[in-house]
């Protein structure tokens, strides 16, 4: 991974909480959830099957997924 792409992680990472850990970036990005980029910019659909136990979930807005560490892997790497 890039100096850039550690730096970008390493500003999200210190702007949140995250109640799992950071595991997916703790993982390098193994383990993650299952998420599927429909384009837009600050959200994804969720996917996973625990969703209603994410804090980063919106059921108002259909299931979709707005951690912004999240967000940031799937649109720089496609994960």
């Amino acid at each position: 991974m890039s100096q850039d792409f550690e730096e970008d992680i390493a500003k999200i990472i210190c702007g949140m909480k995250c109640p799992k850990d950071f595991k997916c970036y703790k993982s390098g990005f193994e383990n993650l959830c299952k998420a599927k980029d429909v384009g837009a910019e600050s959200f994804l659909i969720c996917l996973d099957e625990k969703a209603l136990t994410c804090k980063f979930i919106s059921v108002k807005r259909g299931y979709v997924c707005e951690c912004p560490l999240r967000i940031y892997i799937s649109k720089k790497f496609g994960k």
